[in-house]
């Protein structure tokens, strides 16, 4: 099935959408990547929801593309004995290793790893960043600090330490155990919580191999200062903005969403824009303009993909939201000055064959006004390469490879098909009569054949 658009839509499930027929109609209302979020729900649960896509997917004879977003350590105060206390800005409070409930004048902080990395002057946030706390004085069981910003504090708030490097694995005990399962089922991608550095992403890809493909979620500010490495070794990228929003200013996420895009752009990575996209329409049915635009400035700065978190997976209006992303994507890649705005010099080819032979197809499609471009390869870079460069018509890949077909799902433009690999003349003729029969492109319209095990790039005519 090929959408009117480019830009991919990733939908997040959860109880407003995992029934099989919800799935379906997200479906068919415009979701192209299924993500299973691994903080919520049992194996069980998400095995239904993962073999149901799968069904949906060969229903309508189309490559559904699955993402298993991993949890990640979640660090997290104690309890109090009332539950709840109240702090005052300038109050002194301490965080320690004694399990004893908490009360006005401290909590327990049950992760000696947060306290090793804590120094005097070091910010301190918890729940989302509401409460701001700065050390004054620190030990190896225990830090006294001073309240910048007070407010309600209650159990197992969240805790978060920006810019200070954690001695806490990206992948945690349970993240193994969900690992091993979402790879036992076949998922596309697999989505890498706290990141900090190039070699949290190493030691992941290092127990993934080449079952799945990887995405780093940049949610923290040390994996920004990290960008370019992580980047390069990742298979893709997701800018968890809720996250990073909490951890740095909010007037830096656009820059470093920007600067994100950049680094996709130039490197080759798919790359995903996520969190609070169009958060009203969890209990509204639709968006506020602010959020239109947002989704709108992500499509002129040439993302992959956007995400959709609670709306679709406990939100009200889950169809709603997806099908009015859809409209705005659309919208947006109708403007002529979106395409002139993705031709930047983040995506200038490399000297090498491979970006020859895509430049070389991007310009015949542009130039001869043809409907598409069909890419005969088996290889997920070769795909990423091609696409990277933003052609102003759909690619259209041609793969034996099952794992390619799903995994190039995220990739800006790209529609897949597994079919018999064929060369030469026989590649072009099946070409015509794969696009002709899947209403792709009309008769008297031209395409753009592209081989790259053959490098070579032929228009021909429908």
């Amino acid at each position: 099935m090929k959408r009117n658009r480019s830009v991919k839509i990733v939908a997040t499930i959860g109880p407003s959408s995992s029934d099989p027929d919800k799935l379906e109609k997200l479906f068919l209302s415009g979701v192209d990547v299924f993500r299973l979020n691994f903080s919520h729900g049992s194996h069980d649960g998400h095995r239904k929801v993962y073999e149901a896509i799968r069904a949906i997917g060969k229903k309508h004879h189309h490559n559904t593309t699955t993402l298993a977003d991993l949890q990640g350590p979640k660090l997290r105060i104690g309890t109090f004995e009332n539950d709840k206390i109240i702090l005052e800005n300038g109050d002194t409070f301490r965080f320690d290793l004694n399990s004893t409930p908490g009360d006005t004048r401290r909590v327990p902080l049950p992760h000696p790893e947060v306290l090793e990395a804590l120094t005097v002057g070091t910010t301190l946030l918890l729940d989302d960043g509401k409460l701001r706390f700065e050390v004054i004085y620190h030990d190896s069981t225990c830090v006294e600090t001073k309240v910048l910003v007070g407010g309600p504090l209650s159990n197992r708030k969240g805790v978060n330490v920006p810019h200070a490097m954690l001695k806490i694995p990206a992948l945690t005990e349970k993240d193994l155990r969900d690992l091993d399962f979402v790879l036992d089922l076949g998922v596309d991608w697999v989505a890498l919580s706290f990141v900090q550095s190039v070699e949290d992403v190493e030691n992941a890809k290092n127990i993934i191999g080449d079952r799945a493909k990887v995405i780093s979620k940049l949610e923290k500010p040390l994996a920004i200062d990290a960008l370019e490495p992580i980047v390069e070794i990742s298979d893709g990228i997701m800018i968890a903005r809720g996250d990073l929003g909490v951890e740095m200013d909010p007037e830096d996420v656009p820059l470093v969403q920007r600067r994100v895009l950049n680094a996709c752009h130039r490197i080759g990575r798919p790359v995903i824009v996520a969190t609070q996209m169009l958060e009203s329409m969890i209990t509204t049915p639709s968006p506020t303009r602010a959020e239109v635009s947002d989704v709108a400035t992500a499509v002129y700065c040439g993302t992959d993909a956007t995400m959709l978190s609670a709306e679709s997976a406990s939100g009200q209006y889950p169809f709603e939201a997806v099908s009015i992303m859809s409209k705005v994507i659309t919208k947006v890649e109708a403007d002529p000055y979106c395409a002139r705005k993705l031709e930047d010099d983040t995506q200038l080819p490399q000297q090498s064959v491979l970006d020859a032979l895509c430049i070389a197809a991007k310009n015949a499609a542009e130039f001869s006004c043809a409907s598409a471009i069909v890419l005969s390869t088996d290889s997920f870079e070769d795909v990423v390469r091609c696409s990277r460069l933003r052609p102003r018509v759909p690619v259209i890949l041609l793969t034996e490879s099952k794992a390619t077909a799903g995994q190039v799902g995220l990739c800006n433009g790209v529609v897949s098909m597994v079919t018999r690999r064929e060369f030469g003349e026989k590649l072009v003729a099946s070409a015509q009569k794969i696009v002709e029969e899947q209403k792709l492109a009309a008769v008297g319209d031209r395409i753009v054949v592209l081989s790259i095990p053959e490098t070579f790039v032929k228009i021909c005519q429908l």
